[in-house]
């Protein structure tokens, strides 16, 4: 059985000596370093190279690092046994979020993987990458997961998420996020063996099952209003009035505080937009910041013209059980497809979140947790179906993928 072979290892890296844990033979192993250097990450996959049993690799670390693509570019294009992952604003490990430090998930198997570069170029039609490896990944084995990293300050993840859903369609699980910084500048952000990339997504097809729960707790303060102008992810009005001035004058109501340039993320944290879906729910988009013109608001992923929002709001209390109800689904997801338990949990949760809940995030990690050991990261942006619901890319979400072999 994969379960009793799989092993979560927490290896912590000091100036002087870092602690090593015994290790049996396995077919993923999962390891978290608190180092910040680039010296460190080469370290440890040296060291994972070594064991002669690996075929890949996972990073997934934190901004705070402040890796350079001179630090890494060319190390990661010499790989003989290729790197994948991405940098996030914060990154989890069993109970914690950390600012620095990186995960490691090494896996017995290679992996096939696809970057999809232009992630903001009008012009780019993405079904043209996509297409050329959707007949190859999509060879009944409905099985396997697939992994989404992409640039988080990009444009057009919408975009690439819809050319996704109709290239693969349902057949299995996806999960993912927006990789970057909380400093909402754009750069490299993704490693594969092209380098450390700006604007790109990264496609993993990972042989692992998986159960996948989605969950948000916001609640709408407001009735339905349309969307009548947007340019991609830059939301220009809202029912024929420029965006900005309509969104302040309700948030401006409903938080007594008055939200300005200088302000605005710390306010607009507590006040999204939610998308409003038939029969589904609402999907949530960050506002981040007036556009330089003061009339537009520039949100993580893209807001369609025509269509309609609500403001909503949240309370701890709520987005802390909506982390639960996402524990919940994925198990719900898992058990319908396959017998035995899963081993670990990849938890993809909105950075924001954190700054929304600040010391109860921790409740909403424990919530998720309970007994599974967790790694995850604090994205810029969420992306997940479970074979049956429609590809997103969330915001503000919290999303639970429970993985093993059955």
């Amino acid at each position: 059985m994969f379960f009793s072979r799989f092993s979560i290892l927490s290896r912590l890296y000091t100036q002087s000596s870092f602690r090593h844990v015994e290790e049996k033979q396995i077919s993923m192993r999962v390891q978290f370093y608190s180092s910040e250097t680039p010296e460190a990450l080469k370290a440890a996959i040296e060291e994972s190279n070594n064991d002669n049993q690996f075929q890949s690799h996972i990073v997934i670390a934190g901004d705070a690092n402040d890796w350079s693509a001179d630090d890494l570019d060319d190390w990661l294009k010499q790989q003989t046994i290729p790197v994948f992952g991405a940098v996030f604003p914060q990154i989890i490990h069993e109970k914690d979020n950390y600012e620095k430090g990186f995960i490691v998930v090494s896996l017995s198997d290679a992996l096939d993987w696809k970057v999809v570069d232009g992630l903001s170029a009008m012009e780019k039609d993405y079904d043209d990458d996509i297409g050329d490896v959707s007949d190859d990944w999509s060879d009944g084995d409905t099985d396997s997961t697939l992994l989404v990293f992409a640039d988080g300050m990009s444009s057009r993840i919408a975009a690439l998420i819809e050319a996704l859903f109709f290239n693969f369609g349902l057949d299995r699980n996806f999960v993912g996020g927006g990789a970057g910084s909380l400093s909402f500048q754009q750069k490299p952000c993704i490693l594969c063996p092209d380098g450390f990339l700006e604007d790109v997504a990264l496609l993993l097809h990972i042989p692992l099952n998986s159960g996948v729960g989605v969950a948000h707790g916001w609640q709408p303060v407001t009735e339905q209003i349309k969307v009548t102008k947007s340019d991609r992810n830059v939301i220009l009005e809202l029912d024929y009035k420029d965006a900005f001035d309509y969104y302040k004058k309700i948030v401006n109501e409903q938080s007594g505080q008055s939200i300005g340039v200088d302000n605005f993320f710390d306010i607009a944290k507590s006040y999204p937009f939610g998308i409003v879906k038939i029969d589904a729910e609402m999907v949530v988009r960050d506002p981040l910041m007036p556009t330089e013109d003061g009339k537009g608001l520039v949100c993580v992923g893209e807001v369609p013209e025509e269509c309609f929002v609500k403001i909503l709001k949240g309370t701890p209390e709520n987005l802390i059980s909506a982390a639960g109800t996402a524990r919940q689904l994925a198990e719900e997801d898992w058990n319908s497809r396959y017998e035995g338990n899963a081993e670990a949990g990849l938890f993809i949760d909105c950075i924001s979140r954190v700054l929304f809940l600040e010391n109860q995030m921790a409740d909403e990690i424990a919530n998720v947790s309970e007994n599974l050991p967790l790694f995850g990261a604090l994205t810029l942006g969420e992306i997940a179906n479970n074979g049956t619901d429609y590809l997103e890319f969330y915001n503000k979400t919290a999303v639970l993928c429970m993985l093993g072999k059955s």
